[in-house]
């Protein structure tokens, strides 16, 4: 009795004292925070004031200015010919940049057993392209192919090959291990491992992070659009730099609607094949 008398009456110092711990380790991440806050708004000469002060006028101005009208509704088709063009690339984009991350991540798991060297290899190259931004790729791609859309092509090819290489490596080392544990032990070759195996193990978080990067590539093209003069990004940097606001904010209008479409179109994807 005495034990368990004693566990008991140690069990609440322990939890207090886990408390205290994280109470002190999250007042010192907010410090923390705070001084790189003030630091940054010492060295940038950031008037804190001043921005949440200009807030109700911004809001102002955009109610103001950021309205479709009659002209901005008139060039409507042709912002939708833009959208769709812009949709259709980055689909194409992920579903190519998707077919060569799965083939490449394939060495850089343990589940298929690989060298160390070259599964090290592979996880470096992913890291390299995953985080180069693709917006720096379209600034370094611009020398070589100037502005069109193959240049946007492969900017965001590069990234998002970079982003799912990583993530397939993940995946498959995490939901098909056993299954070619036992696939390998009843003598299967490499081939029917991965196509009976890996495919079938790891097809749904595959699809279903191919989906998460189309909706991605979709919002990260009207940004290179405007580097490469291609797209809808190119429509709304021309209709913005002329101060025709109107035909912007119809622009952003169809981007955010498109985005949230195929946000429930991946969504109703996803309930049927997880």
């Amino acid at each position: 009795m005495s034990g368990e008398y004693m566990e008991e009456a140690a069990r609440p110092q322990n939890q207090t004292s886990v408390f205290v711990k994280r109470k002190r380790t999250f007042t010192l991440a907010s410090l923390g925070v705070m001084a790189v806050f003030a630091i940054s708004s010492a060295v940038t000469h950031y008037d804190v004031i001043g921005g949440f002060e200009s807030v109700p006028a911004a809001i102002i101005w955009i109610a103001k200015n950021l309205v479709p009208d009659g002209r901005a509704l008139s060039r409507l088709p042709n912002i939708l010919r833009k959208l769709t063009e812009t949709a259709l690339v980055s689909v194409a984009v992920t579903v190519c940049a998707g077919i060569c991350a799965f083939f490449f991540s394939l060495p850089g798991t343990r589940t298929t057993k690989t060298k160390p060297q070259i599964a090290r290899a592979v996880r470096v190259v992913a890291a390299l392209f995953r985080n180069v931004p693709d917006v720096v790729w379209a600034m370094l791609l611009l020398f070589s192919f100037g502005q069109n859309i193959l240049t946007g092509f492969f900017a965001l090819f590069f990234a998002t090959f970079g982003m799912l290489t990583r993530t397939f490596i993940e995946t498959i080392d995490e939901v098909c291990d056993a299954c070619v544990e036992a696939l390998y032990a009843t003598g299967a070759t490499y081939l029917q491992t991965v196509f009976q195996g890996i495919v079938p193990c790891s097809m749904p978080e595959i699809v279903s992070w191919v989906l998460y990067m189309i909706e991605t590539n979709i919002r990260n093209s009207t940004l290179i659009g405007v580097l490469t003069a291609t797209g809808i990004g190119a429509m709304f940097d021309l209709y913005y730099k002329r101060m025709d606001y109107g035909s912007a904010s119809m622009v952003v209008i169809s981007i955010v609607i498109l985005v949230i479409a195929i946000e429930i179109i991946s969504n109703q994807i996803r309930k049927v094949i997880m």
